[in-house]
């Protein structure tokens, strides 16, 4: 059986309602690039990298393993991540794919290579916050970031499988998706996983990797993946987690977002989902430097400043209950849309 290479392009495989070859949609990609916006000429620069001869195209990370850096990912690589998510997500060819990521991302990326490789049938809109107004498609497969979920709910009626990445999806908005008929999954990855390689259904707590992929703890705690096809040394992430077996694991929190208070490490990420049902505004838990304790916690919400009852915190262990509450005005993100904690303090 011959093996898929990056020129191939399936049969069955459709942009916007129409049959394109590799030679075709490298003219569409000099067009989007000559006539389009900003998204439009990313789609185009991606379609003239993909087609061309390097096995490699070229990203910069978001600094989820380290500092932002610029790796070279291979196409071979990205073609066995698209399989994967087939497999995992049991996709067929002719599925109708929805792509309202923008493609500069890896997430965009990989919905046109898995469109090319397993055939399915893409429609493009522009990257929105409501990537669903207006429109009354089906779709068999479609991928959001959580903001473009939390505006979508009615229409997810239309979508079969929705896959969610970026940033995590808080408990609000798992309980508005859990009563639709949509399957709803959140995702984890980064950049030099090649997008995900783990997924939970929502109302699940627990990540089941996607085929070829093995999971271990490193001695902080923290998972590190092997994954052959992709790497071919071990991707160390600074993701604290709890492994229930190989092939599943629990994600705590982010070793980098831990507080060392007074010798007690607590993870912010643990004390957030406590807390989750008790604020309406956005927040999130911090540490900031403290003579005493060496770090203090403190509660930082979105916001006008607000009272609450004295009995707010009970839900809370001894050690998990902030010494501070500060609000600021308006949180600060990242392009990807996610929450930037110590950048908001400032």
């Amino acid at each position: 059986m011959l093996q898929l290479t990056h020129k191939n392009v399936h049969n069955y495989f459709k942009i916007n309602g129409y049959h394109l070859t590799a030679d075709e949609l490298r003219r569409v990609g000099y067009d989007y690039i000559k006539e389009g916006d900003a998204n439009d000429r990313a789609i185009g620069e991606f379609l003239l990298d993909w087609f061309d001869d390097k096995d490699y195209i070229e990203m910069r990370t978001s600094g989820t393993t380290g500092l932002p850096k610029v790796v070279k990912l291979q196409k071979q690589a990205m073609i066995q991540s698209a399989l994967a998510t087939g497999d995992f997500f049991e996709l067929e060819p002719r599925d109708k794919a929805l792509l309202c990521l923008p493609v500069k991302f890896i997430a965009g990326k990989m919905m046109l290579v898995r469109s090319f490789i397993l055939g399915l049938d893409l429609d493009i809109v522009d990257p929105s916050t409501h990537p669903l107004a207006l429109n009354t498609t089906k779709y068999d497969f479609v991928a959001m970031v959580p903001l473009q979920v939390q505006n979508s709910i009615e229409a997810l009626q239309n979508v079969k499988k929705l896959i969610v990445g970026g940033a995590k999806m808080d408990s609000s908005l798992e309980e508005k998706v859990l009563p639709l008929k949509t399957e709803v999954y959140e995702t984890y990855g980064m950049t030099e996983t090649i997008t995900h390689i783990a997924a939970r259904r929502v109302g699940e707590n627990v990540f089941t990797v996607l085929p070829n992929v093995k999971i271990v703890q490193d001695d902080r705690g923290c998972l590190v993946i092997t994954v052959d096809t992709i790497s071919e040394e071990p991707i160390v992430t600074n993701d604290l987690v709890e492994i229930i077996r190989e092939d599943q694991f629990i994600f705590l929190g982010r070793i980098d977002n831990v507080v060392n208070s007074g010798g007690v490490k607590l993870i912010p990420e643990q004390i957030e989902a406590k807390l989750i049902d008790k604020i309406n505004s956005r927040f999130f838990v911090t540490g900031i430097p403290d003579t005493v304790l060496g770090e203090k916690l403190i509660l930082v919400i979105e916001g006008e400043k607000q009272d609450f009852a004295t009995d707010f915190f009970d839900v809370l262990d001894k050690y998990e209950k902030p010494k501070e509450i500060v609000f600021v005005p308006k949180f600060k993100e990242n392009e990807n849309g996610k929450l930037l904690r110590k950048p908001s303090l400032v």
